[in-house]
């Protein structure tokens, strides 16, 4: 799960070692993100760290599909698109689905589905957390859309001029729900916009099975949080939309990537792209301020929050840099990138896509 330290779990990663190759006006990243960025190219200590993430497979990822060999088909940016809107749906846990429907706190869930409740929206923000949004002076141009949606514990109170003040939803993995730091039950960071949480299940998706073994205590802290805030839109995703888009990832890419969910970052894009007309998402692919900073609210240091650990970071964003549809300008200086809402997207002449109904 993508920790305070984005996918650095205590004790994993340390040092900066070899990483700062890649960062800097000469560095292996180069100016832009390159979409076939593999990890025979990580310095040895992230190397290790991804291989053994591979070789682990906690959650019983079962993988069949074209992917994680070099003789897959790379589609091209509207053909992903179009994979992704036929392939992936946005679902979140609604009180009628077992064995919610047995527990007497699960008429704390919402009754509709996010996607019926929110939205739609006609432009948004995908606001990430990284340590390249420190001077960026983006705060204007976050706040001008109709919907922002940020993560975890990133905070806007002292950090307006880059990163904005307008927050409609908020995306939290349940490690912060659950860790004392964050002060979840007692922090106003939370308390605006909707919350929309997540915990990494087994990759069957069953839900008795992940509601008896989550990876932190989601379930106890989302009752405990909406009897502090009954009237807070608060919903958690279905486990089975962070694996579909896993598989979109692991389809596309020429190697195999770790067996670990996806990223809030690439969770949050695609939640949005379900809301939005157009999504611009702001510091996943990095811009000219690229850093090992992890994040722009705290004084951390490490390459593997841009280059990923426990999360498929550096796949997700090969794909995500094919899905764009800005310029790679645009990403070199605002560390923007523009994707189209599904709702947007006409899929009948793509091949492998589904006519629209």
């Amino acid at each position: 799960m993508e920790t305070l330290f984005g996918g650095r779990r205590k004790g994993e990663l340390s040092g900066r070692g070899s990483d700062a190759e890649f960062f800097g006006p000469h560095g292996l990243l180069g100016e832009v993100w390159d979409d076939e960025m593999s990890s025979s190219m990580l310095g040895n200590r992230l190397k290790k760290v991804v291989q053994n993430y591979q070789a682990m497979n906690k959650y019983g990822v079962e993988f069949s599909g074209p992917g994680g060999v070099s003789t897959r088909p790379k589609l091209s940016g509207p053909k992903l698109l179009c994979q992704m809107k036929d392939t992936v749906e946005v679902t979140t846990l609604t009180p009628d689905l077992q064995p919610f429907s047995l527990l007497p706190w699960a008429t704390q869930l919402p009754p509709k589905q996010l996607t019926s409740d929110l939205g739609p929206y006609k432009n948004c923000a995908v606001v990430s957390s990284a340590g390249s949004l420190r001077y960026s002076g983006l705060g204007k141009e976050i706040d001008s859309h109709d919907a922002v949606l940020r993560f975890n514990a990133a905070p806007t109170i002292g950090y307006e001029k880059d990163v904005g003040s307008k927050t409609t939803i908020r995306l939290i993995n349940s490690q912060v729900m659950a860790s004392d730091d964050h002060r979840f039950l007692s922090s106003s960071l939370y308390s605006s916009g909707a919350l929309v949480a997540w915990d990494p299940a087994p990759f069957s998706a069953d839900l008795t099975q992940w509601y008896n073994r989550t990876d932190y205590p989601i379930f106890t802290q989302y009752q405990r949080y909406r009897r502090l805030h009954p009237m807070q839109p608060f919903y958690i995703l279905h486990p089975r939309f962070e694996w579909q888009v896993w598989q979109r990832i692991q389809d596309n890419m020429a190697e195999p990537i770790q067996k670990n969910p996806p990223s809030s970052g690439l969770l949050g894009t695609v939640l949005m792209m379900s809301l939005c007309e157009v999504v611009h998402v702001y510091e996943f692919l990095p811009s000219r301020r690229k850093t090992e900073l992890c994040h722009y609210y705290q004084r951390f240091y490490d390459a593997a929050c841009t280059l990923g650990a426990y999360h498929p970071l550096l796949y997700e964003k090969n794909l995500v840099k094919r899905m764009n549809q800005g310029s790679d300008r645009d990403i070199y200086t605002h560390g923007r990138i523009t994707l189209p809402g599904f709702s947007k997207l006409n899929c009948t002449q793509e091949a492998g896509g589904v006519p629209n109904h």
